[in-house]
């Protein structure tokens, strides 16, 4: 009897530990959890990564690997103003560098090959949709996911901001607004750090787009 006793004894010490174990696991998961899937592709936006011209943009891509170089155009129709160059410095330096992406400038950019500099920034309202302030599209795409070179290009006379270049860099590497996201969320939740819109002048990237890039890259 004292032996059957044990054994149920131990049993049930077992069980508690297996049940405890399964609780502390699955807390771990929802700490680590990010507050939405926002990265392409996700359920909502997943129509295939393609090469465009900017007055034909639909596609959503990402940039093709961890190595994000980026030049800003410093001639012709679509240079960048000092006051531009700063916002995007700003939050190449404070929002995306800090991420798992490995960031630098690329002060001779390269426009064909297999090397090509990953992200272009303009200054300008060509093409630009009278409903938005900028917009990304990609050059030349990789695969169905991935785009070997993309091009940013946003409004001149101030509409540049820290804000606005984190939002379309964040569609450069991949990030979607919250109405694609996986579970779908408003818009406009400030969870969603920069990828909100409209976006603040001086919003900054946010933990869930930070963890969406580190699990991506």
């Amino acid at each position: 009897m004292l032996t059957a006793f044990a054994d149920k004894t131990a049993a049930r010490i077992v069980g508690i530990c297996t049940v405890v174990l399964v609780v502390l696991t699955a807390s771990a998961g929802i700490a680590w959890a990010a507050y939405t899937d926002n990265m392409y592709p996700t359920q909502y936006a997943n129509g295939g990564c393609i090469s465009e011209e900017p007055n034909a943009r639909q596609a959503t891509c990402r940039t093709d690997n961890a190595t994000l170089t980026y030049y800003m155009d410093s001639g012709g129709d679509f240079e960048l103003e000092t006051p531009d160059k700063d916002d995007v410095r700003a939050t190449m330096s404070n929002d995306y560098n800090p991420t798992d992406l490995s960031v630098s400038y690329d002060s001779t950019p390269s426009f064909s090959g297999s090397a090509e500099t990953d992200i272009i920034y303009q200054e300008g309202s060509a093409d630009i949709p009278s409903s938005v302030d900028g917009m990304t599209w990609c050059n030349n795409a990789s695969n169905l996911d991935e785009c070997d070179q993309q091009f940013v290009r946003i409004r001149g006379a101030g509409y540049y901001s820290r804000g606005l270049a984190c939002h379309e860099t964040g569609h450069a590497v991949g990030l979607v607004h919250g109405s694609v996201s996986s579970p779908i969320k408003s818009n406009t939740d400030s969870r969603l750090g920069c990828m909100v819109t409209p976006v603040g002048t001086n919003t900054s990237l946010g933990d869930n787009n930070i963890e969406n890039i580190n699990n991506t890259y």
